[in-house]
Order: structure tokens, then sequence, then C-alpha cells
């Protein structure tokens, strides 16, 4: 076995113990489930799984960490443990349960509160801003001809598809510089060329933990490619539309209750 493939089975293994001990400390209520939950997060070791057809990212672009995701995996181990509304609550709406404060999700998180924040603004506000810039799409549409790609121009100046495949070509530069052997870089290589080839467009087929990942690219992208009052600006606008979103979120849920 290969030194890479030995540290990979160490940190499954370390995984494997965490799921037990979260198991073990939940069912003997030893503290609050999301406290158990919390600490599993600190201490996960492995960045992306497969488990079935679905693969959980937890760590996009090698620096953002979505720990819903991985408390959504973890939520499954444990289902049956913990009270059902408060899993719901927290996996569909965010909510944490109301013994633990909002403040104390830094400290819980810990270390990876960091790259908590990265995805936050990487990926969670990077849509926010696309859904800005598309309503400002949609309302000049009523008055003049604007293009499918616009929102994508206007704020990465390069259609969705083209960077769809700077994207992928990005990721295979990267994974050849990891290992001129390996097999993924290659696939990657050939799955971009078979679009082009072929006419169809590289988005086909993409799957939601790559999608995330594009999301946090093309914030990496502009941020690099941007005046930083160019990207103060488009901070605001998407933290404004996700605080929108939020409220929209909150009197929904208060309406059905």
């Amino acid at each position: 076995m290969s030194p890479r493939a030995d540290a990979t089975a160490s940190l499954r293994t370390d995984a494997d113990k965490i799921v037990a001990e979260l198991k073990r400390c939940v069912s003997a209520g030893e503290t609050h489930w999301f406290l158990a939950l919390m600490q599993a997060l600190r201490d996960w070791p492995v960045p992306e799984e497969s488990i079935g057809d679905r693969t959980y990212r937890y760590l996009v672009g090698g620096e953002a960490f979505d720990w819903l995701l991985l408390a959504e995996r973890l939520c499954d181990e444990i289902e049956g443990l913990i009270p059902h509304e408060e899993r719901e609550a927290l996996l569909f709406h965010g909510y944490l349960p109301e013994e633990v404060d909002e403040h104390d999700v830094e400290r819980l998180l810990g270390a990876k509160h960091r790259a908590h924040l990265n995805f936050v603004y990487g990926v969670r506000v990077e849509e926010a801003l696309q859904l800005a810039v598309a309503d400002e799409v949609h309302k000049e549409r009523f008055a003049s001809r604007i293009w499918e790609n616009e929102i994508y121009h206007r704020l990465y100046n390069s259609s969705r598809t083209d960077l769809l495949t700077e994207f992928h070509e990005s990721k295979t530069k990267t994974a050849s510089k990891k290992s001129r052997r390996s097999q993924l870089g290659n696939d990657l290589l050939g799955q971009a060329e078979n679009g082009r080839t072929n006419g169809h467009s590289p988005e086909l087929g993409i799957s939601l933990a790559e999608l995330t990942e594009f999301t946090y690219w093309l914030f990496r992208r502009r941020v690099t490619g941007s005046e930083p009052a160019r990207v103060a600006s488009d901070t605001r606008k998407g933290l404004a539309m996700l605080q929108r979103l939020e409220s929209l979120r909150r009197a929904r849920a208060s309406s059905v209750s």
C-alpha cells in the first residue's frame, strides 16, 4: 500500500472512531446532542467522502468548510437518538437548538471557524450576489434586450459555459501538479475535451458537490481579478440579498407555525 493510501486509510479509521464516539455519547446522554455533534465536527479529519451515490465534499476548494453538510452526514448516524424537529430545524433552516447560543458557534467550531467563514463568503454570499444580479437583469429585461449569460458576464466577464470549462481545466492542472500520474486529472481533462468536441456543455452531469466548489472558485476568481472597491460593493450587495432571503424564510416559517 502506498503512503497516500496508508494516510487515507488512517483518516478513515479516525473518522469511524469519531462516529462511534458520537453515537455512544448521544445514546448515553452525557451531553446535549448538538454539543456532541460539534465535537465530532471539530475533530473530523476527512475532507470528502462518497456514501452510496452521493459525494460529500466538506472542504470546498481546500479551504472552505461546509459544516452543515457534515452535520447532515453525522445526523444520519444518530437518527432516532435526537429530536426529529431539532434535526430538521438545523439541517433545513440552520436553526440551532434553543439550549445553544448562536454566538457559541465560533467557539464550538474551534480552529475550523475560519474555514466556515470562507464558506459563508465564498459560497453563500456569492450565491446571494448572483441572485441579486439576476434580479437586476430580470428588471432590465423589460426595458432592453439582455443576453442569457448577462449575470455571469457582469460578475465574471465570461459566459457560464466558458467559466465551467476554465474551472475544469484549473482542477486538472492542480491534480497534475499533485501527481502527474493521477487518473482523476486525466479523467477531468477528458471530460472537458469531450464536452467541447461533442458540442456539449461541461455543465452537463455536474454534481452538487462540484457545483458548490465551482461557486467557491468563482468567488476566488472574482476577488482576485477585481478592484478592492468593487469587491467590497459586491460583498455588500450579496450580504443584503442574503439577509433579505433570511427574512423571507423566517417570515414563511412563522406563518406556517
